[in-house]
């Protein structure tokens, strides 16, 4: 019998360090393998290690990762840092860089590998930092 809920969720708090990304996709892949989910590894990876390259290069402050279950066979992964403004890339049609750019590309991939993506803009309010969430969703296909 299973003890567990069908809906779950992690929060790994990162520093600002060049390991922490790699960090927490180790963390997805033992996760992902705990829950009996191994075909939505590569595509969860990939959206992690996005959207953690995104929020260690482009801000200053800690990050923290999130990874959880809205629903059975479905899995959210979650960035949070503390840099409230939104990239373009995210949330409008602009297109990618140059094949030959070496930067630019990344929130695109995002966007046309997940399922669902959304972004939540967080006001300082007592004890929070501020900053924003940047998410995507992807699935067992016929789950």
């Amino acid at each position: 019998m299973a003890t567990v809920s069908p809906s779950w969720n992690y929060t790994l708090h990162l520093p600002h360090d060049p390991r922490a990304p790699g960090i927490a996709r180790g963390a997805l892949r033992l996760i992902l393998a705990a829950h009996d989910l191994p075909d939505l590894t590569p595509t969860a990876e990939l959206l992690a290690a996005e959207l953690l390259t995104n929020a260690h290069l482009h801000t200053k402050g800690p990050y923290a990762f999130r990874l959880l279950s809205p629903s059975p066979g479905r899995v959210r992964v979650a960035v949070w840092d503390t840099d409230p403004r939104v990239p373009p890339a995210f949330t409008t049609d602009k297109p990618p860089a140059a094949p030959d750019a070496e930067h630019g590309r990344g929130l695109h991939l995002v966007r046309a590998c997940a399922d669902a993506t959304g972004v939540s803009v967080l006001r300082e309010l007592g004890a929070s930092r501020g900053g924003k969430l940047l998410w995507a969703e992807c699935g067992v296909p016929g789950w």
